[in-house]
């Protein structure tokens, strides 16, 4: 007895639309799948104010007036509108919000600059999306995707995989600085695993391992789910409290601690809306600066996306033979859009995340699964005390776990051949080592690039790349380069 697929007929209006049954999905995998990205990432909902909301700028003032719950608010609203975009637009299972290392960047190194405000910052962020998304528009974005390696490709999603472990691991405590001593890292307080929170990271990963090892639906989402709920019972019978700064807390909470909260639901303030002036930095910092400015934001802006939804689409088998997803062009022109309108918002940069991949872990394949994350960010801008009980150590397990998955991909690299395992190898390894995605990239590049014009094949390399490979090693040459030019 044979069993034949229903046609599009046959399908409802959803499925049709996002292409669920065709990418081998389900409605309740893409809901399933939209919850577990939320869960992950909705830590930047309570961080991005934390980052951005407690630098002066170059003028004194903060933004917001220091108000972290407009921020908040903002940072949701915008999360969940470009989100949803994605998800309609591009159909596919990405996730947006305001880019971690780009907030970081912006709040220290380009509001805090003397003469700057935050509108003026928030300006040039602006200006950056808006450059980007007339490169998309012309082609040229996806004609510099197109151009890259195959195999590049697949490093830089294998690399992505133990970059966003290594975030795992330092956001749970696991891998940590030391107070002294020669190394960099090290595992835990003193070199030993201690404290409650610990514990709960430990059992979430369990529990996910061994709920995917039994091939459960719904791993991920329950790990995360199980380890906040230990979490809240662990609070209220220890009161273990947060990590502090100067230290006298080391096995606290590392971001927000889990207990039940006094109220649900407040509404939310979002007068932070169109708190930006597009031109105004040209005026406090001249022509020069802003050029280089735009140029670092753009650059990582630029390759970030590209590294994102290669490792997206990988995990979620979307990529046709050339490593390239489905809709590439709507995908980067949605994500250009994020970029601008986290800046009009006052946020930063908004950008694609990679902690998408654990909603393809838990079985995202279709833009239905991004919907579902960005009603939850919207509905966390009024629902912002109850997305904060979810602290770092119970969502992280799900970053290294996604982590493995992506790191499954490596056997599509052929290491025999130096000319792309060393630039392969490169990509991986700086990512992690870095912090940066872009990073990672670069040095991939330069290296593919560099080997090709060794070994007398200077003319196989695509014009795109020579061109990437020259922007990337200014971009890493970007600190003389100011000096040199007294910016």
């Amino acid at each position: 007895m044979s069993v034949t697929a229903p046609s599009r007929g046959d399908l409802s209006a959803v499925d049709r639309y996002f292409r669920i049954t065709e990418r081998g999905s389900t409605v309740s995998r893409e809901v399933r799948g939209g919850l577990a990205t939320f869960f992950t990432m909705a830590y930047i909902v309570v961080l991005n104010p934390l980052i951005i909301g407690t630098v002066p700028d170059g003028t004194g003032s903060f933004l917001a007036d220091g108000d972290l719950q407009v921020i908040a608010a903002c940072t949701a609203l915008v999360a969940g509108l470009m989100t949803i975009l994605m998800g309609a637009v591009a159909n596919y299972p990405l996730a947006l919000a305001t880019g971690l290392g780009l907030n970081a960047f912006v709040a220290y190194g380009v509001a805090s600059l003397d003469g700057m405000t935050w509108a003026d910052a928030m300006g040039l962020v602006v200006l950056e999306g808006l450059i980007i998304l007339v490169l998309v528009l012309t082609g040229f974005r996806e004609a510099v995707f197109r151009a890259i390696p195959a195999q590049l490709k697949v490093a830089i999603s294998v690399g992505i995989g133990l970059f966003i472990t290594i975030i795992g691991l330092v956001d749970a405590g696991v891998v940590r600085r030391p107070a002294a001593g020669p190394v960099p890292v090290e595992l835990g307080v003193g070199g030993f695993l201690a404290g409650w929170p610990t514990l709960v990271f430990v059992i979430g990963l369990f529990v996910i391992a061994a709920l995917l090892t039994l091939r459960v639906q719904g791993a991920i989402l329950y790990g995360i789910i199980s380890a906040t709920v230990l979490a809240i019972v662990i609070e209220a019978i220890f009161e273990i409290g947060p990590q502090t700064p100067d230290g006298a807390n080391p096995t606290g909470w590392g971001l927000g601690v889990p207990a039940l909260p006094d109220t649900v639901v407040q509404m939310p303030d979002f007068s932070l809306l169109g708190e930006f002036n597009l031109l105004g930095s040209f005026s406090a910092i001249g022509a020069t600066a802003v050029f280089l400015l735009v140029f670092t934001l753009m650059l990582a802006d630029f390759f970030d996306t590209m590294g994102t939804m290669v490792a997206v689409g990988a995990e979620a088998g979307l990529l046709d033979e050339e490593g390239n997803p489905p809709n590439t062009r709507r995908i980067l022109v949605v994500d250009s859009i994020a970029a601008a309108a986290g800046g009009a918002a006052g946020v930063s940069s908004n950008t694609s995340y990679i902690e998408s991949t654990a909603g393809v872990g838990e079985g995202a394949r279709t833009g239905l699964a991004s919907i579902v994350t960005g009603v939850l960010f919207l509905l966390a801008t009024f629902l912002a005390p109850l997305v904060a009980i979810v602290p770092h150590e119970a969502a992280t397990p799900a970053l290294v776990i996604v982590g493995f998955l992506m790191m499954q991909q490596v056997t599509g690299i052929d290491w025999d051949d130096l000319e792309i395992g060393i630039p392969a190898f490169l990509t991986i390894v700086v990512m992690p080592f870095t912090y940066s995605i872009a990073a990672g990239i670069g040095a991939g590049f330069v290296a593919y690039v560099a080997l090709k014009v060794v070994r007398g094949k200077a003319r196989s390399v695509h014009w795109l790349l020579w061109l990437v490979a020259v922007l990337f090693v200014i971009y890493f040459a970007i600190d003389p380069i100011r000096g040199w030019l007294g910016a």
